[in-house]
């Protein structure tokens, strides 16, 4: 298509990039199968299940490292032990709140029940269980309501949009999750503010009221590699998640600059993170529940992930994007899960550049406040990868004696394939 902005792009200096690679701390777990199956073995997880019951395993819609492997061994392990397992899609609001859209999701994460060697019950039914002193409903999904007992698999993370003892993890993942979209919609109804002390008491009642057995909690490392596997009984679970998100905090990565000018972004998706890109890494935070990450005047997304299923979740933090990843957008899927939230700012629409070029170059242009001779730009493939990242020239006296920091190439100009994209 033309490129409209072009007179832009003729007029924007591009300053040359380098690429980098920063080193974290790597711990990692070698064989996931064996970790599960030795959680898995503890006497106070094997008592609970009992030879015929019926067992409901959450998956949800995270694109959490070695998830099928894990939810294939727990369904293996649960079937050894005599039990009849199925898995059911614990996601809250997202695919676009239908069960159909669900089931894509996990089939994109490659849970089926070829894969699996148990059945998939999606379906968007709950049921209520209890009622806070308030009166407050409170649900879980209704086949995880039938079943003999349920066991949740999560992993835990620091949430993208608030603080609390617990965050993104199981206990997140019984309400939210489990909840599906009416159970979400009742813990985001007061907004952001209440979210931590929704999640607490929410959480505290579905623990008590439901047939929950036990959770398998994932904790990844700055690579994206699962480094921790936990099982805990459900009596241990909100006394010791605390601990673990304070653990999976220290190893998250960063980007290693407090102020930029302009961040680009590869591509975004809700496989990424539940707000297409992590704020926690991008400094792109929605609420004011939560910070960190670099400050920045303008953010340029180039792509969605095939992954997303067109959830243009998180697109609102960027100011430019590109034509690319406008048509792949599929409102229907995006909008259950902004309504749900109460953040509509997640899904506001940038502006459209027709290009990568012309969407660099016009954030570029609109930096009111930058040195235009020394632009601080930096670009990720996404915020799941950071490890490695091209910078400019400007950035180069912040990182040069950094031990955790090796520059792997000389400065370049950024190089833009035929149609003005990035290579």
């Amino acid at each position: 298509m033309e490129d409209f902005l072009s007179f832009i792009t003729e007029e924007v200096h591009f300053p040359k990039v380098a690429k980098i690679r920063q080193k974290f701390d790597r711990p990692r777990i070698s064989d996931i199968q064996k970790e599960v199956l030795c959680q898995l073995s503890k006497p106070e997880i094997q008592k609970t299940l009992r030879p015929g019951n019926t067992i409901a395993i959450t998956a949800g819609s995270r694109g959490i490292n070695n998830i099928a492997l894990v939810l294939k061994t727990i369904v293996s392990f649960v079937k050894e032990a005599g039990c009849k397992p199925f898995i059911f899609p614990a996601m809250g609001s997202h695919g676009g709140a239908t069960a159909q859209g669900q089931q894509a999701v996990l089939e994109s994460l490659g849970i089926t029940a070829d894969t699996m060697g148990a059945e998939i019950y999606c379906g968007v039914d709950v049921v209520e269980i209890s009622k806070l002193p308030d009166g407050t409903p409170v649900y879980i999904d209704k086949f995880a309501a039938q079943a003999d007992g349920i066991i949740l698999v999560n992993r835990i993370k620091p949430h993208t949009a608030f603080r609390s003892t617990y965050e993104s993890g199981l206990v997140k993942m019984a309400v939210i999750g489990m909840g599906k979209q009416k159970g979400a919609e009742i813990c985001h109804r007061k907004g952001w503010g209440f979210m931590a002390e929704n999640i607490k008491k929410i959480g505290k009642e579905i623990f008590q009221r439901s047939n929950i057995l036990f959770g398998v909690g994932l904790i990844e490392n700055a690579y994206d590699e699962t480094c921790k596997i936990i099982a805990l009984p459900k009596e241990k679970i909100l006394d010791e998640e605390p601990a673990l998100l304070k653990e999976a905090m220290r190893l998250m990565p960063s980007i290693p600059f407090s102020e930029l000018d302009v961040l680009i972004v590869d591509r975004i998706g809700k496989n990424i993170s539940g707000d297409g890109m992590d704020p926690n890494i991008t400094g792109t935070h929605f609420t004011p529940y939560a910070s960190g990450g670099p400050k920045t005047e303008n953010v340029v997304v180039l792509d969605l992930t095939d992954e997303s299923h067109g959830s243009a979740i998180g697109i609102g933090a960027a100011t430019v994007t590109t034509k690319r990843f406008f048509d792949k957008i599929d409102f229907a899927k995006t909008y259950p899960n902004c309504l749900t939230s109460k953040v509509l700012d997640v899904c506001k629409i940038p502006l459209i550049a027709p290009t990568d070029k012309s969407a660099i170059a016009a954030a570029i242009y609109a930096c009111a406040l930058a040195d235009r001779d020394n632009m601080r730009i930096v670009r990720i493939k996404d915020s799941l990868h950071v490890d490695e990242m091209y910078i400019s020239e400007a950035l180069y006296p912040d990182v040069m004696n950094n031990p955790n920091i090796e520059i792997l190439n000389e400065p370049e100009e950024m190089a833009f394939d035929a149609y003005g994209n990035l290579f």
